[in-house]
């Protein structure tokens, strides 16, 4: 069988997604490869696909148990055996595995980055024909990554201690041009075996909601308009998590927490509930990370600013993983940069490293600023570019634009006047005429410009910012960043460029069916499959996806034959559920 016709048999798809054909093509020819695609786009494929046209066995380095039980549940609804070696593996549930491997019982392992390096272990893997060994979150290699994590340096040497000698895989959503360097040096693998697709994710709208007067109650309001719809909410503290849930739960809203203080019998049962359908909302910290793969969420929060733009388009990510539409929305708080920023100045990291993540910070600052797409924003910051998506909430509120030429030509003005030599809280201070005793250090009333703006300090720093992700102010220096005007600066105050600036709106977005598609029908469906879930202890969305339901309720198959054209519906799911899902639509 060819890779297509395995595609098609087992996993259900009559296509390859953009990049997967390439990949696949150049693991089967033995050579060590990275793939960069974004979150749902199909990484796992990559490495199962070869692993079922392959004699011999596939490692898969998986940084997170969890993650790899998601994985064996989903291989095992397409009648794939798989199993993993990890923590939680009994001691005596050990050999046993490794001798069905051994009978090619057994064609995929998923191991944790430690257990490599354990030497016994190595041994062990030597009487097993490993043709491939497939890194995933690859980026936690790389130093220069978001998720650095030190048991992957040690990786190319685990792989190379194997008598098989096999070809490597290593693949991640979300590496910069540096990162990917990076991987491709560590794990031996050349540049012009890098297959980066397209960073954009069509079906996802991206919103930055400003410092809403109350953040809980906003929150609170978007899930209520979004009921049935699972989603997960963000914020970067274990207090805020409690206090968040609680407030929600309050509201009525069916909600669960999770972060790192918990114990992990505890947070395994959180992540089960809400993988079931449980719990619609999980309240998390970024513990809540590469674990979950839920293929169902239709929105991701994060109710604190993100670090990065890695972490946030990794965690923002999670919604939307089947490729129907969802959203992701950041409300950007100011005051958790500072804090951010203050944990930086008090780490030990070196220098260089300190300096990366000042400029990572500010990216964020820029992405909450921007009056450009969203989504053209995040893609351009991986090294990309695309058109605008014309859903996030900057394209959405393109006629809302207020000429703020006035204010900025006073902004670039009190900047000039003070000669490059401070950062934006200071500039705003004496744009507003503060009174402060620093204002009187600096005897700023001498300067033309204070107190030209009639508003407060929080506003101040606001439109500076704007102003710095515009390019018509930039910042020097990372750890103390002082303001100064640009070339494109100059020209507004010449009045040469006009500076316009979205007021934005909450936009809401419902689901949108199908004309062909009967909404009855796919709940009729759902029901379905929520009692199928039941049944084999699986959540529903490892049984079929929503995309799955939706094709079901447009095509409304009569036999096993129609049934099989459904997206994602491959034999072993057809044998299994096709029957029962066709009565469900006769009976409709």
């Amino acid at each position: 069988m060819n890779s297509e016709e395995v595609l098609k048999q087992t996993f259900g798809y009559d296509h390859f997604r953009p990049g997967q054909k390439k990949v696949i093509d150049l693991v089967l020819n033995k050579q060590n490869v990275l793939a960069v695609m974004p979150t749902g786009a199909g990484k796992s494929v990559c490495y199962q696909v070869p692993a079922l046209m392959n004699s011999g066995v596939t490692l898969v380095i998986s940084p997170l148990i969890s993650l790899m039980k998601d994985q064996i549940d989903s291989l095992k609804q397409n009648g794939i055996n798989a199993a993993a070696l990890n923590s939680a593996t009994p001691q005596e549930e050990v050999n046993p595995i490794l001798r069905q491997a051994y009978q090619g019982k057994i064609k995929l392992i998923y191991i944790t980055p430690e257990r490599l390096a354990m030497d016994y272990f190595r041994y062990q893997l030597n009487f097993l024909d490993i043709d491939l060994v497939a890194v995933d979150e690859a980026h936690c290699i790389s130093q220069w990554g978001h998720d650095f994590r030190p048991a992957y340096r040690q990786l190319l040497e685990g792989i190379n201690s194997l008598k098989s000698k096999p070809n490597i895989l290593a693949l991640t959503a979300t590496a910069t041009p540096a990162v990917q360097d990076d991987i491709g040096e560590q794990l031996n693998i050349p540049k012009e075996n890098f297959v980066i697709t397209s960073f954009a994710r069509p079906n996802l709208s991206f919103k930055v909601v400003n410092s809403p007067q109350n953040t809980p109650l906003y929150i609170a309001k978007y899930i209520k308009a979004h009921e049935g719809e699972a989603g997960i909410v963000y914020t970067n503290t274990r207090k805020k998590v409690e206090s968040l849930t609680d407030y929600l739960a309050k509201k009525g809203i069916s909600v669960g927490a999770y972060h790192g203080g918990m114990d992990s019998k505890e947070r395994d049962e959180i992540q089960e509930a809400f993988q079931f359908d449980r719990f619609q909302v999980i309240v998390a910290t970024n513990a809540f990370g590469m674990g979950i793969d839920k293929s169902n969420v239709r929105f991701v929060i994060h109710a604190s600013s993100a670090r990065n733009i890695e972490s946030y388009y990794q965690e923002a990510g999670r919604a939307g993983r089947d490729g129907e539409e969802s959203e992701a929305i950041m409300i950007y708080h100011p005051g958790d940069l500072r804090q951010y920023r203050f944990f930086i100045d008090e780490s030990e990291a070196d220098e260089k490293y300190r300096e990366l993540q000042y400029q990572k910070l500010q990216a964020i600052t820029d992405y909450a600023n921007t009056g450009e797409c969203l989504q053209q924003f995040i893609v351009q910051y991986f090294g990309q570019d695309c058109k605008p998506c014309g859903k996030c909430s900057n394209c959405l509120n393109q006629d809302d634009l207020t000429d703020i030429t006035t204010d900025a030509q006073k902004v670039v003005s009190m900047v000039y006047e003070l000669d490059g030599r401070f950062g934006k809280n200071i500039v705003a201070q004496c744009l507003i005429g503060s009174k402060n005793q620093r204002m009187k250090e600096l005897n700023a009333q001498q300067y033309d410009h204070y107190g030209c703006l009639k508003m407060n300090q929080r506003e101040a720093v606001s439109l500076i910012d704007y102003l710095i992700a515009s390019r018509f102010l930039e910042i020097e220096g990372t750890k103390y960043p002082l303001v100064h005007v640009t070339n494109r600066g100059w020209d507004v105050l010449d009045g040469k460029i006009i500076v316009k600036r979205r007021i934005a709106k909450v936009q809401q977005q419902k689901r949108i069916f199908n004309e062909n598609e009967d909404p009855d029908l796919f709940e009729a469906l759902r029901r379905k499959r929520m009692e199928l879930a039941k049944e084999q202890h699986v959540p529903a969305f490892m049984i079929f996806s929503d995309r799955s339901l939706h094709d079901m309720a447009k095509i409304k198959p009569k036999n096993s034959e129609e049934f099989l054209e459904v997206n994602g519906v491959g034999q072993a799911k057809m044998k299994k559920y096709g029957s029962r899902m066709i009565e469900v639509i006769k009976n409709f």
